[in-house]
């Protein structure tokens, strides 16, 4: 996304925040990367533009430091963050943070925007090319894989033959359980009735996610509603809100960043990371980013994710690393692989 020379004036302003252009241009030079003064106030003009840093002041008294949401996207390295146990990466538990929901913009950069909005429109002319029949076939092969893969991420062992078979045909495997099969059914249900109106995800409040969720749920001996107990995350030491009014309310904040987020894959990949966070309800809350994440995307005729070729264990260390760093660079990172896959894979 930046070239080296806008990387390392990043990585400086990070660590030298209220610098000036002048100190920029020395440390460049001290690193053997010397700059003129337009280029480096082009590079500075594009890291603005970019949501990536901000300018304080004028003309001499001008300065740069990286925008309060630098952290929910810098680079971490996976390995060695979870070579790390849990109790090293934090002794105590991490309560929720609910300044987070002030940083949650610009996700996406002005330029993957484009990038995405044109990748999209390939699926829309491809989508348009086929008959309804053949769409129709499409969105069931879409949903087939993503009732497999967002159950397995949660353990379910079905293969994707079995779940093709249970979907298609109503035959369950054998050796599986109810509750398995249950899950892999639920999922049907709520991408079905998500696709029955897509238009009423344009605007999202509670009761909209409540439905999801109800449907993911169905005959799991799951409560539904908002999660009036404590609930703790296998693998971190992150605590999610424990009291149903603070629960409701950092739902209800997050309705409000989402109505007012434009781009459609921005929206989504904030309402599959920060359903995960939250976890308003007492079981289900992933799967129920998932299938609001795509109800999101086809709300506004963007291309839906299956996660069928997304690594379950990379898939939960991206929502750890968001939990206890509220770091989002590697869940975005794989987000946005699935979402090129879909595109190019569907329809």
């Amino acid at each position: 996304m930046y070239n080296k020379r806008q990387e390392l004036i990043l990585d400086y302003i990070k660590d030298n925040p209220l610098c000036g252009r002048e100190d920029i241009a020395k440390f460049l030079l001290m690193l053997g990367n010397p700059a003129s003064k337009m280029t480096i106030t082009r590079d500075l003009k594009f890291l603005i533009k970019e949501g990536t840093i901000e300018k304080l002041g004028k003309a001499k008294a001008t300065s740069y430091k990286a925008a309060r949401h630098f952290n929910l996207l810098r680079d971490i390295d996976i390995e060695a963050y979870f070579a790390q146990d849990q109790d090293k990466r934090a002794e105590k538990m991490i309560p929720f943070n609910f300044a987070i929901f002030s940083d949650l913009k610009n996700l996406l950069s002005s330029t993957e925007k484009k990038e995405f909005n044109e990748l999209n429109e390939i699926y829309r002319r491809k989508k348009m090319r086929l008959s309804a029949k053949a769409q129709q076939k499409e969105f069931e092969r879409l949903t087939v894989e993503l009732a497999w893969k967002s159950s397995k991420i949660e353990g379910n062992t079905y293969t994707l033959l079995d779940t093709e078979r249970l979907i298609k045909e109503h035959i369950s495997a054998q050796g599986k359980t109810l509750e398995e099969t249950n899950m892999i059914l639920n999922h049907k249900k709520a991408l079905d009735f998500v696709l029955k109106v897509p238009e009423q995800y344009q605007y999202l409040n509670i009761a909209k996610i409540e439905d999801i969720h109800r449907l993911l749920v169905r005959d799991l001996d799951i409560e539904t509603g908002i999660r009036r107990s404590m609930v703790g995350i296998v693998g971190t030491n992150y605590r999610p809100l424990d009291n149903a009014y603070q629960i409701e309310e950092a739902l209800q904040n997050l309705i409000v960043v989402l109505n007012q987020t434009s781009n459609p894959l921005e929206k989504a990949l904030i309402a599959v990371l920060m359903i995960a966070y939250i976890q308003p309800f007492e079981d289900g809350n992933k799967r129920t980013s998932r299938i609001l994440g795509n109800a999101l995307l086809l709300a506004s005729d963007y291309c839906p994710l299956s996660y069928r070729s997304v690594d379950e264990i990379e898939y939960k260390k991206a929502v750890i690393l968001f939990y206890e760093q509220n770091n989002a660079s590697y869940f975005k990172k794989l987000f946005i692989e699935q979402f090129r896959q879909a595109v190019d894979k569907y329809f």
